[in-house]
């Protein structure tokens, strides 16, 4: 007979099913950081007389409707991948507006991720995650909750040894965004190299030396489901050349609409700390302010890379450390903002730093009270953040 009940632990007992206080927890911070950016929207709409559908239809939101009703006729729309474009299309065929879809695809993808989080590292990186300053991009119609959705399911399925399940599940991530390039490389160090185990404080697996044979057997195998999100890959860019006549389009996309040509790391670095400068931009200070972010994200892009790399997580290590090299070789830092939400080994040192409890009671209590300012800290910059991306201001 089926019931519903609570145990001790702050979990619940449903019929055989059981789900773990932390699970809960993972819940209540979904529905909590999807309530607090709902009500800056409600708040904007009461005071600015604004429909929901406009305080979506901002930046990067505008492009995926447009590819959805029209297809790649604009070339900087090349950028874009058409995973999202054709899930808004789908909401078409039954009737709901795109911007609803795009909602929709958000509010189901960044669950879908946080539980993916919490199987791979625990509550408090999922938490953390869900709690990101920019979180408003995975509420509305961007591709960062369906790419982390599909991309950190693919990684547990693969640290759990479900390649053919992983190998799908990248394809799918790939047809999101670009990100999809560096998930693949990542995998292929997992196929190669081991599979990681325990949560926040798993290791490298590496296997058995001895056996030759089997041991480069089995990670061919691993390595041959990587063709599927390969074949992704290379489908879209026959597209693009199909459409555009062109091998770079995505390239030249980049370049035309967001500056992203190539440039040395101090070249870079140099250019994004001059667009921080308040006098760059007369009477925009949010834009000087997203910029002086960017350097911070990549300033935690490096540190995780780096964690990874003494932890020798060598597959984490290369998906975030190629993302920081791109991102620090482009002519500035842009869109980093964005990019700290897929970096889901970022979200696994985070959560190990929640949960770290150093020696003696002083330490141990002043180290809480950090944590909790800088929680405290976060969720307040997700606020501001929502309101930037709503009142349509530079929310890179």
């Amino acid at each position: 007979m089926g019931c519903c009940r609570q145990d001790m632990t702050g979990g619940w007992s449903i019929g055989r099913w059981k789900i773990s206080g932390q699970a809960v927890l993972v819940a209540q911070v979904w529905l909590l950081s999807r309530l607090l950016i709902a009500v800056v929207g409600v708040a904007l709409m009461v005071t600015q007389g604004w429909t929901a559908g406009e305080l979506v239809r901002r930046w990067d939101a505008l492009h995926f409707m447009a590819i959805a009703a029209n297809g790649y006729a604009d070339a900087t729309t090349a950028a874009f991948f058409p995973g999202l474009p054709l899930l808004l299309r789908a909401g078409t065929l039954v009737g709901l507006p795109t911007e609803l879809t795009g909602v929709i695809v958000a509010a189901v993808g960044s669950a879908l991720a946080a539980a993916a989080l919490y199987r791979l590292f625990g509550a408090p990186a999922a938490c953390l995650w869900l709690l990101a300053p920019t979180a408003v991009f995975t509420a509305v119609g961007y591709t960062e909750a369906p790419f982390c959705a599909a991309a950190f399911w693919a990684w547990q399925r693969a640290r759990d040894s479900h390649w053919g399940q992983a190998g799908v599940l990248a394809g799918l991530a790939c047809t999101f965004r670009v990100s999809g390039v560096f998930l693949v490389a990542g995998l292929a160090c997992l196929a190669v190299f081991g599979l990681q185990r325990g949560g926040a404080s798993c290791a490298i697996e590496p296997g058995p030396r001895h056996v030759w044979g089997t041991r480069w057997g089995t990670r061919l195998r691993r390595l041959a489901w990587l063709a599927i999100p390969v074949a992704v890959l290379v489908a879209f860019e026959c597209y693009l050349r199909g459409v555009t006549g062109s091998w770079t389009a995505w390239l030249d996309a980049e370049q035309a609409g967001w500056t992203r040509g190539f440039a040395w790391p101090w070249q870079s670095l140099l250019n994004t700390v001059r667009a921080g400068h308040l006098a760059t931009w007369p009477g925009r200070p949010d834009v000087a302010w997203v910029f002086r972010a960017e350097v911070v994200s990549m300033a935690a892009g490096l540190a995780a890379t780096v964690w990874c790399l003494a932890r020798r997580r060598w597959p984490s290590a290369v998906f975030v450390g190629l993302q920081v090299v791109v991102f620090g070789t482009s002519w500035w830092y842009m869109s980093v903002n964005r990019a700290v939400l897929v970096w889901f080994p970022l979200w696994a040192m985070l959560g190990a730093a929640v949960i770290w409890r150093p020696g003696g009671r002083r330490h141990r209590t002043a180290w809480r009270f950090g944590v909790g300012v800088g929680i405290v800290v976060s969720v307040v910059a997700m606020v501001v953040w929502a309101w930037l991306f709503f009142t349509g201001r530079w929310a890179s």
